[in-house]
């Protein structure tokens, strides 16, 4: 079961917020990316190269998997539709310290 961030402590807040030890926390997008994304989620946004989708997802995945992080509806729906286009990948990750 997923946990809200909201339920978080401080302590468990900066380390998310400075996870250096995961390469897919962090990925380097042009700012005008990153302010259409916002704060949403793949049910709300996706890249706009169609490309670059499934590694997207699978980034996500693997963050959410990490931080054992809760996952709606909607969301979930949006990335299983996404993995289905996306071939055999599998989702690699380390829970977080």
């Amino acid at each position: 079961m997923g946990l809200r961030r909201s339920t978080w402590t401080l302590k468990r807040r900066e380390a998310y917020t400075n996870d250096l030890d995961a390469n897919r926390s962090l990925v380097a997008v042009s700012a005008r990316t990153n302010r259409s994304k916002a704060d949403q989620d793949p049910a709300e946004w996706l890249p706009p190269l169609y490309d670059a989708r499934c590694t997207y997802a699978t980034d996500w995945t693997a963050t959410k998997l990490r931080w054992k992080l809760t996952v709606d509806d909607r969301e979930r729906a949006a990335l299983v539709e996404i993995a289905a286009g996306c071939g055999p990948d599998s989702v690699d990750y380390e829970v977080a310290p």
